[in-house]
């Protein structure tokens, strides 16, 4: 055969149409998942609070999300049936209905009989209140084998911590206003002073935002302050916040004893962003304050920053330990209960939202390393290193059982 007459075989992946110019492939949102939300009504600490307002049920009941909230769930912080139901709520009138949605909200940790009533798969948003907690809870919760998140630690995109914030801005100026009340109790002294009569004498303890608003409030009373903390960043900061020159130092242990010493007025505001509080204030510098001074550890709920602090409630908010009046509520923002219900709908809303729209708080795990900071309980695996450590229990990295798919 001559070799003009001679056919070559062309590969078929030539001739067809993948050469052929084709549509831009555009990736498109995950498939919107509608949420089941239940919001059960708080039982301990005498907590007033409620996780979301009607304002925001409603915004998220328009997208087709369904919400379920215990009867009287809201009455404490002024909101009631009526309301949520006009938003789109459902109210039920047992736990047990409230336990069945998908994504239980609290204000509060579930007590151990609420664990009872949970189930393998389910998803659990609440503060953890170390101090309150015991081993037992955790043990009870890797059985149910849940999904549970601890609010207060779950960061933003900027990497602070949103609950922890809105939160501590409540605490700093309820502190300091309740720290004037008492002192006036106790020591018949008024918090600014007079013309002629020295104002008290505050210490503060951290310089994060608890340490800001009770500041502006100690200084907008006229009292005299003095704040300390490690981190020389976040006093030049408070300074410049506040806008005037005063007392910073660091957590300098001879300083402080000194100041502690003549304190009418001890506040401490530590923040520790992976478990417990430090122990700045010892026992021994309790002592040797004047009697009848006060003491607010609004670290309580981290464990608390001063050694002698321990916690109590809003019946019987305070005790007497070397004749100094302590006050240490793990909850004190709910004192002011719709004002602190607010802000906490205010940062859980967009949140549920984003996480609809990627198709579940599971899904939004992959995509959130804001959200995944805050899961200390993936489906019966302890994620929380420092939580271990503490309780004496196994954990395993959070990232692991994720990628894993366990």
């Amino acid at each position: 055969m001559a070799d003009h007459q001679r056919k070559i075989p062309i590969p078929s992946s030539l001739t067809s149409t993948g050469l052929i110019t084709q549509e831009q492939m555009i990736p498109t949102d995950s498939k919107r998942g509608k949420l089941f939300i239940g919001i059960p009504r708080e039982s301990t600490f005498q907590e007033n609070r409620i996780a979301l307002v009607p304002s925001s049920v409603a915004a998220l009941t328009a997208q087709g999300n369904r919400i379920v909230i215990e009867t009287d769930a809201g009455l404490r912080a002024n909101f009631s049936d009526h309301e949520y139901s006009e938003a789109g709520a459902s109210i039920a009138y047992g736990k047990e209905e409230v336990y069945n949605a998908d994504i239980l909200i609290k204000v509060a940790p579930p007590t151990l009989d609420e664990i009872d009533l949970m189930r393998p798969g389910q998803i659990l948003f609440s503060p953890l209140h170390l101090p309150t907690i015991t081993r037992d809870y955790f043990t009870k919760m890797k059985a149910r084998r849940v999904l549970a998140i601890a609010i207060e630690y779950v960061q933003d995109a900027a990497g602070s911590f949103p609950v922890v914030r809105c939160m501590s801005e409540l605490a700093g100026i309820s502190a300091m206003l309740t720290a004037a009340e008492l002192l006036g109790k106790s020591k018949g002294m008024l918090l600014a002073g007079i013309s002629g009569v020295p104002p008290a004498k505050v210490v503060i303890l951290g310089g994060g935002v608890v340490a800001e608003y009770a500041t502006r409030t100690a200084l907008g009373l006229g009292a005299e302050v003095r704040i300390f903390d490690n981190n020389i960043y976040k006093l030049m900061r408070l300074q410049n916040h506040i806008g005037r020159k005063f007392f910073t130092c660091s957590f300098d242990p001879v300083v402080l004893t000194q100041e502690i010493s003549t304190a009418d007025v001890v506040i401490g505001a530590v923040h520790s962003k992976t478990g417990r509080s430090p122990i700045i204030v010892t026992e021994a510098m309790i002592e040797k304050m004047q009697s009848g001074s006060v003491v607010i550890d609004v670290s309580i709920d981290q464990g608390g920053c001063i050694e002698t602090s321990r916690i109590t409630t809003h019946d019987n908010p305070t005790y007497i330990e070397h004749d100094i009046i302590h006050y240490a509520i793990p909850n004190i923002s709910s004192r002011v209960a719709q004002t602190a219900s607010q802000a906490f709908s205010n940062i859980l809303t967009p949140l549920i939202m984003q996480a609809e729209s990627l198709g579940g708080i599971e899904q939004m795990l992959y995509t959130s390393a804001g959200l995944r900071h805050g899961v200390y309980m993936y489906k019966g695996s302890l994620t929380n290193p420092h939580i271990g450590d503490r309780f004496q229990l196994k954990s395993t990295d959070l990232d692991l059982l994720i990628t894993s798919g366990i």
